[in-house]
């Protein structure tokens, strides 16, 4: 895998060990092939649009990680983060799936024509 395209879809809200689990488990996967020169990016949809504005706590276990991170992230889902009630704080909304009647969503066919892998935490 050369590129590789992270989508997290965990929520922050459920409070759960294992949201906070997998927003690491991909944050560090992005880092491991962002350090090894590989092309990544961050796609946050669903309810996980939801976690840029949580990591902007500075005492947020993950606050550090997110932002050695925080330049390959790609977007935040325009249709997602309005369902959701996100703030995408400041990252670009994306909506490149054209859904009839609501905003966009990220497409995963385009990621795949463009050669990434998608990983979805």
């Amino acid at each position: 895998m050369e590129k590789l395209a992270i989508v997290v879809l965990s929520d922050p809200k459920a409070g759960a060990e294992e949201s906070l689990g997998r927003l690491f488990n991909s944050l560090t996967t992005a880092y491991e092939y962002k350090n090894a020169g590989k092309e990544v990016k961050i796609i946050f949809q669903g309810t996980g649009t939801r976690w840029p504005e949580v990591l902007k706590d500075e005492t947020h276990p993950a606050y550090k990680l997110f932002n050695e991170v925080r330049d390959v992230v790609a977007g935040v889902s325009d249709a997602c983060a309005k369902v959701w009630g996100a703030d995408p704080s400041g990252f670009d909304l994306l909506g490149d799936n054209k859904i009839p009647n609501i905003p966009g969503v990220p497409s995963f066919l385009n990621l795949q024509k463009q050669g990434f892998q998608i990983i979805i935490f």
